[in-house]
């Protein structure tokens, strides 16, 4: 059986499906359709941690589903900024998982895993399927990939 690993930048995927299409991303049909019948070694949900109820809840949904989650501290400068983004974490992983994989699974527009897909892609012998709101995915990750799957209705979220 053909092995997969998933990793998901979650603030991204969030803003750009917010941003895109005005709704909430569906992590359970994308688990349905980036599994897609393989057996899924390891899956991994990146996010960052406020600290409030309604997160806490939407991170067990996400390991009910079956994602380990990582959490890193959301940051607010004085001067406004933010930080809270996992690029090293997620690029680590990657790196660490590829070789127990036949495809790799990054669900991302961010355009800095451009490389890291090439690279990944020339150490083993696996597939990057990229799933990303395709306005807002990167060309240069989109052009690394082996395939790229736009972020569509079916993926999103039904208003009740």
């Amino acid at each position: 059986m053909e092995r997969v690993v998933i990793l998901v930048d979650v603030q991204n995927i969030y803003h750009t499906t917010r941003q895109s299409f005005a709704a909430g991303f569906d992590y359970n049909a994308f688990w349905a359709e980036a599994a897609g019948g393989r057996q899924v070694v390891k899956a991994i949900a990146y996010a960052t941690d406020r600290g409030d109820e309604k997160q806490r809840q939407f991170q067990n949904i996400l390991r009910a589903i079956g994602f380990e989650v990582k959490l890193k501290p959301y940051v607010q400068r004085a001067d406004g900024s933010r930080k809270g983004d996992w690029d090293v974490g997620i690029t680590v992983d990657a790196m660490e998982l590829a070789g127990l994989t036949d495809t790799l699974v990054l669900a991302s527009g961010d355009g800095d895993f451009a490389i890291l897909v090439e690279r990944i892609q020339e150490l083993h012998p696996v597939q990057v399927e990229v799933f990303g709101v395709e306005e807002f995915t990167a060309f240069a990750l989109i052009r690394a990939a082996t395939q790229f799957r736009p972020i569509n209705h079916s993926l999103l979220l039904k208003r009740s």
